[in-house]
């Protein structure tokens, strides 16, 4: 019994929101990528540093409040509904480090 009250107390801090953050390729696969990819509505795309880099400009702190309340035709939360400033940060990280 111990085993699985200790099992499942695991589960929910792992499943908790904020709790770790996720990795910005995962954050980028689940939410973003649908507009990332293509440039849907002048999203900048992947990769793409020559759109990231005026945007990076503004800051993380600035990027990461643009995701949360939403900009032009990105809703607010960027598709993201689980995703902490941390998940947002590690996905802006993701999507304009040049590979």
């Amino acid at each position: 019994m111990k085993k699985i009250i200790a099992f499942a107390a695991v589960a929910m801090l792992a499943s908790a929101p904020g709790v770790m953050a996720q990795e910005g390729e995962a954050v980028y696969n689940k939410a973003c990528q649908t507009c990332h990819a293509m440039g849907i509505a002048g999203a900048p795309k992947l990769n793409d540093a020559a759109a990231w880099e005026p945007r990076l400009a503004k800051g993380m702190d600035n990027l990461v409040q643009s995701v949360k309340n939403g900009l032009n035709a990105m809703p607010p939360g960027g598709m993201c509904m689980d995703c902490s400033d941390e998940d947002y940060k590690a996905a802006i990280e993701f999507m304009s480090t040049k590979k």
